[in-house]
């Protein structure tokens, strides 16, 4: 007798067809011997290859897979969770970062600052010194390409030029302030700054706030006046410094809310612009109020009285002034603004006690008092304005 060998899925192909032609020649039968149950008009299903019980290997084997399967997206979906998670820890370390540079490089930069101002009370230099130094730091980084140059156009820098008025006018108010005072008296007055936000929004915008945002001016007013009240060396060309600060600052954030919108340059950038135009803004009124003659023999008295390292102080309060305000714009593109309000509340507290600490600044109880009150203040308001 003649036996051809098949190949197995050959086989397999011929044993399946020849079960289905097995049960549809008992399916009459079937049909008589039941009653009528099972209705010729529907057609007759067989389970998936996967559950017949005469492929025991084969239904193991999908079984096997469909385990290994389910495994797999029940790994995957951890993963998912697991990195999700590792993302948000990975944000807040992140910001946490940024908060503990912004702080410690604006206080350093306030102490240097002063020390400057100090030996050499030309405050318009100073200024124009840290704007000249924060552009070519930027200058120098997208020419080497350690950061991407802004892809900016005239309409840019046409809308740019309100804000760095405004910006130009708050550095120096604030620079000649401290010329006069001591660091704490000036941030204690500049934590004043949401009191002006509101008047100026309130009566030349027309906005309204809640009146949580009102009440919490009292605090800061009322601190606010009553450190100023029992200030020891109190000026008032430094108190009106740091006040006009305030209303400057006030519009430079006004004018950046209406004129930024929609663009795509990084915090980084634009505050590297933003120090290049004030920069071309404030160098030919420097030279105007001060000039070169006063600068030049107060340099020969500065490094007489300090030495030579006084460059150094110089170049230091320039480099730390840029570095805070770039990474406070940096921060500003990873949080919400009312996290920002509570980070820059936190900042004038650490600039406030460590220069204190550093210069050995007399403070009465009083005074101490007040300036708890209008930073105090200055934290419901930024609670309040959400």
């Amino acid at each position: 007798m003649l036996s051809v060998k098949l190949p197995p899925a050959t086989a397999m192909s011929i044993g399946m067809e020849a079960r289905r032609w097995r049960i549809a020649a008992e399916l009459p039968a079937l049909r008589h011997g039941s009653g009528g149950s099972i209705s010729a008009k529907k057609p007759l299903h067989l389970r998936s290859i996967d559950g017949m019980s005469f492929f025991p290997s084969i239904s193991a084997e999908n079984a096997r897979r469909r385990s290994a399967v389910a495994a797999a997206e029940a790994f995957e979906a951890g993963s998912e969770g697991h990195s999700a998670e590792k993302s948000v820890s990975a944000k807040r370390i992140k910001i946490g970062i940024y908060f503990a540079t912004w702080w410690a490089l604006n206080v350093v930069f306030n102490i240097y600052n002063k020390k400057v101002l100090n030996a050499y009370p030309y405050p318009w230099l100073t200024s124009t010194l840290s704007l000249a130094t924060g552009s070519l730091m930027m200058l120098i980084s997208w020419a080497t390409r350690i950061a991407e140059p802004p892809k900016v156009d005239v309409e840019f820098w046409k809308v740019l030029f309100p804000v760095a008025v405004a910006h130009t006018i708050g550095h120096v108010a604030a620079t000649v302030s401290m010329s006069k005072v001591a660091v704490s008296f000036t941030h204690i007055i500049k934590s004043g700054e949401p009191a002006f936000s509101v008047l100026v929004s309130r009566f030349l915008l027309g906005e309204s706030f809640p009146p949580g945002v009102y009440l919490s001016l009292v605090p800061i007013i009322g601190g606010c006046a009553l450190a100023a009240l029992t200030e020891l060396n109190f000026n008032m060309i430094g108190f009106m410094g740091a006040m006009i600060s305030n209303l400057a600052f006030v519009f430079r954030n006004i004018f950046s809310k209406k004129g930024m919108k929609g663009t795509s340059v990084s915090g980084m950038n634009y505050y590297a612009c933003l120090s290049m135009m004030s920069l071309v803004i404030l160098t030919p009124f420097a030279f105007a109020v001060e000039g070169p003659q006063l600068w030049f023999s107060g340099w020969q008295k500065a490094v007489a009285d300090i030495g030579p390292h006084f460059a150094w102080w110089v170049a230091a309060q320039s480099v730390f002034y840029h570095l805070y305000n770039q990474v406070s714009y940096m921060s500003l593109d990873e949080i919400s603004p009312l996290t920002f309000s509570v980070g820059n509340t936190m900042k004038r507290v650490s600039v406030i006690v460590s220069s204190i600490i550093i210069f050995h600044t007399p403070v009465q109880p009083v005074n101490a008092l007040g300036a708890a009150i209008a930073v105090l203040g200055t934290f419901l308001y930024s609670q309040a304005k959400q």
